[in-house]
């Protein structure tokens, strides 16, 4: 996880980092004496984000380094420095307005993180110590410290494996997070499922030995009411419609709408936003045995409305619209889902850009600024009504996959609809919740993808909302 050690109080030692745009970075050559200039060309440095120059002074020591950053994504910029630079201390050498600042810290942050969990002592090999950087003056420590562990938490829980990482311990984490922000937190396990009329999640989760759960945690008590819904599917075989080896190989990760529910409510929580939380995760493993539910089975929903089975292998939306509907109850001012849904949204966009849908414009034109702001990209994709049609079952209410093989995100999100009501703000994600190759500050593997995104989406919403009280 990433660690808070490699950001530092003043350091009167600590070595100089001059940042740059790239659009900045002529200017600054030319007005460098002559065998500066001949030192950063000889040393072979481009000027790319990202990029950096080691500068030495007199006696050949390190005096200064030259950091070239991206204007619209400077977090990412200063993400490979602590494990490229020399071990030591270094700060940046001029002063930053409060926002730089702290995307600065978080990036230099989030580029400590390394999951070491299985690796022998912790670490392996002796890892040499990352570079630390000196707290940039105006930058607000706290929220970059919680921002960093939320992130940590997201990749913690979806690079720990399935046999570590089950309905069961995915309950003891949001148990463990409930316990350190004195929230409450409660656990519908196996058949109770169906007695407290959430058929769909007991379905999908009734043939592994760790047996499907709904978790529910509940934090705040004025403000606006905010509901997140996370997909739990804690490993997916894609049950009876088993997935091939290469499709299975990540399934570990199918638990990333989860994580993301879990450490975007540690931010909140952490801090003390004024506002009233509901966290749902439906937990669950998409297993094989005799007890399996069946291609073309009909479930019930909580909801009410009857789903024939097209595919075992679409089962994250089955555990999802119990979830929602649930959320859907209590009218929240706002419903966000999370979800590693499908593989149409990854052909549209990529592995590294998540997809949200939204049945409100002026919640979606939010996140995207935020996305902007944050340097946490995401793009929207319509709810396109017409392709409906294509969820239509001839024995059910509908179908959980669509009769076309296209426009697979959108029959998802469209599926998802349905439980939820036509004047509660939602937003649902569809994320890929992992970094396919290591770039800087975001080592392969698990990632958080449109959580800081939403997460400044709630805090303006907040602000403009009329206090509420429980």
């Amino acid at each position: 996880m990433a660690s808070n050690a490699i950001l530092v109080d003043d350091d009167p030692k600590a070595t100089p980092i001059t940042a740059l745009t790239r659009d900045a970075y002529d200017d600054w050559l030319k007005a460098q004496p002559a065998p500066r200039r001949a030192w950063v060309a000889s040393s072979g440095f481009r000027a790319q984000p990202g990029g950096f120059c080691l500068l030495p002074g007199e006696g050949g020591a390190l005096a200064e380094v030259l950091l070239v950053i991206d204007a619209d994504e400077p977090i990412w910029s200063f993400g490979g420095l602590p494990s490229a630079l020399p071990e030591g201390v270094y700060r940046l050498d001029h002063a930053l307005k409060p926002a730089a600042a702290s995307r600065a810290a978080l990036g230099w942050m989030l580029g400590g993180y390394a999951f070491t969990r299985y690796k022998t002592n912790g670490q392996g090999a002796k890892a040499r110590e990352l570079a630390r950087l000196v707290w940039p003056k105006s930058a607000d420590q706290g929220q970059v410290t919680h921002t960093a562990e939320a992130v940590a938490l997201v990749r913690d829980l979806v690079n720990t494996p399935a046999n570590d990482m089950g309905p069961t311990q995915l309950a003891e984490a949001a148990r463990a997070l409930a316990k350190r922000h004195k929230a409450k937190c409660t656990v519908i396990v196996g058949d109770t499922l169906l007695k407290r009329n959430y058929p769909a999640i007991h379905a999908v989760g009734r043939a592994a030995t760790d047996e499907p759960r709904l978790i529910d945690l509940r934090w705040g008590t004025r403000g606006p009411k905010v509901t997140l819904v996370g997909k739990g599917v804690c490993f997916d075989s894609g049950g009876l419609d088993l997935k091939p080896a290469a499709g299975m190989k990540l399934m570990k990760k199918d638990m990333g709408g989860a994580a993301h529910v879990l450490g975007l409510a540690s931010l909140i929580m952490a801090e003390k936003l004024p506002l009233r939380l509901r966290v749902l995760v439906p937990a669950v493993e998409n297993a094989v045995a005799g007890n399996a539910f069946r291609p073309m089975d009909v479930l019930q929903t909580r909801k009410g409305l009857t789903v024939e089975v097209g595919n075992t292998d679409a089962e994250g939306r089955l555990v999802l619209c119990d979830a929602l509907a649930e959320a859907d109850s209590e009218k929240p001012d706002l419903l966000v889902d999370f979800a590693t849904l499908t593989g149409a949204a990854r052909v549209a966009l990529g592995p590294e850009l998540p997809a949200f849908f939204s049945n409100d414009d002026k919640l979606s034109g939010l996140i995207m600024r935020h996305g902007v702001s944050e340097g946490d990209p995401v793009w929207r994709l319509p709810l396109y009504r017409p392709y409906r049609q294509g969820l239509e079952s001839k024995v059910a209410d509908l179908n959980n996959i669509s009769n076309s093989p296209y426009a697979g995100a959108i029959t998802a999100a469209l599926f998802l609809e349905q439980f939820v009501g036509p004047n509660t703000r939602w937003a649902h994600f569809d994320i890929m919740a992992w970094n396919v190759a290591s770039r800087p500050g975001r080592p392969e593997g698990g990632e958080a993808m449109g959580l800081r995104a939403v997460y400044g989406a709630i805090v303006e919403l907040v602000r403009r909302s009329p206090t509420k009280t429980t």
